[in-house]
């Protein structure tokens, strides 16, 4: 059983996809049994305290997404990848 709680905030470009770890200390191995929502058709936006092979995980996941965003709460969230020429890799969105 994943160790990973999921919330999804729809907004009409994007999904915010929020992480948290339920207890204790994910495992690398524990990656096997996580399952992300599904989100098609838009851009997503990955918010969580977690390792960097977590949120590595997640951007190959979600890689069909039309764009992918990391939030940092001291900038907003920033953009890591894009397949549309509207964000492109280093832009912020202010949530």
């Amino acid at each position: 059983m994943s160790k990973i709680k999921f919330n999804v905030a729809e907004k009409d470009e994007y999904a915010i996809v929020e992480f948290e770890i339920d207890s204790g200390v994910l495992t690398p191995e524990e990656l096997r049994d996580i399952k992300p929502p599904k989100i098609v058709g838009k851009g997503v936006i990955l918010s969580g305290r977690g390792p960097i092979w977590l949120y590595s995980y997640l951007v190959h996941h979600y890689h069909p997404a039309t764009f992918i965003a990391t939030y940092d709460p001291r900038v907003g969230a920033v953009i890591v990848e894009s397949h549309m020429t509207k964000y492109k890799v280093g832009d912020i969105i202010k949530i």
